[in-house]
């Protein structure tokens, strides 16, 4: 039964294509982005067109109770966090702001929405210091020189995954005589971070004596190292290292239903 706050699907129809206008207009507020940014947009873009499809809603003559709707879709149906919500209705939001500077709509649906409350502090809760000593000995103690570089650059650089998983050899440097690791970060700004001496040779026994390609790899392939891993699979690749973290009781999982490892008090 369908209630008050829901927009009835269309099941006997495919997804509607997308029009050539719509193409058009989708494709210039892409233009405005470039890199990972342009993939994030894209990929929160099409939840919301995928949604529109669904229910047969052209996206450029939605109004704002269409929004109402798709944002008590997310957060209802979905289940998705707060901070989620805000991030792919900010995408939105975008998208209609650009439709309204290319002359496409004459006002945005989204210019008077309010939108959902986001917690001023982040309820995800980090490791605390023994917990991530006791992480950096399981690592150290690992026969994949990588996990101890992943870990470090992680927790002692402070870098993001996709900064880790995406540093190469070439990155690698030196600035008034300290050794130093060039990082591409969020909207493509670059920055040398100094390598302490423990984290530099973390790395170069990850490189393994090569001289190219990326610091770090995985295990797939015959050869041993072979490729990148991808920012999604470092929570797999670091979850048998937290299991295997001294002088605690966890549980692990690696399906995405099921609780992560809980970290017992240490005494």
């Amino acid at each position: 039964m369908m209630t008050f706050t829901e927009l009835a699907p269309v099941p006997s129809d495919p997804l509607v294509p997308l029009t050539d206008q719509l193409r058009l207009a989708v494709a210039a507020h892409l233009a405005r982005f470039k890199g990972s940014s342009r993939e994030h947009t894209e990929s929160d873009l099409r939840c919301y067109l995928s949604w529109c499809a669904e229910r047969g809603q052209d996206p450029l003559i939605a109004r704002r109770p269409h929004l109402e709707l798709y944002i008590r879709w997310m957060q209802e149906i979905r289940r998705f966090k707060p901070s989620t919500m805000t991030r792919r209705f900010s995408v939105v939001a975008g998208f209609y702001k650009t439709c309204v500077i290319d002359g496409i709509l004459e006002n945005s649906p989204a210019e008077h929405f309010r939108r959902p409350s986001v917690p001023a502090e982040s309820p995800t809760l980090g490791f605390t210091h023994l917990q991530f000593e006791a992480l950096l000995t399981a690592a150290r103690q690992s026969p994949n020189p990588c996990d101890f570089a992943l870990v470090a650059m992680l927790g002692l650089l402070g870098l993001r995954i996709f900064e880790a998983t995406g540093a190469d050899i070439a990155d690698l440097g030196e600035e008034h005589g300290h050794r130093v690791l060039r990082v591409c970060g969020k909207g493509s700004k670059v920055a040398l971070v100094p390598l302490p001496p423990a984290i530099g040779r973390a790395i170069d026994k990850s490189m393994g004596g090569r001289t190219r390609g990326p610091i770090l790899l995985n295990s797939r392939g015959a050869t041993g190292w072979t490729a990148t891993p991808p920012p999604a699979a470092c929570g797999t690749w670091l979850r048998p290292l937290a299991c295997r973290s001294p002088g605690r009781t966890r549980t692990c999982s690696g399906t995405r239903s099921s609780p992560p490892c809980k970290w017992a008090e240490l005494h």
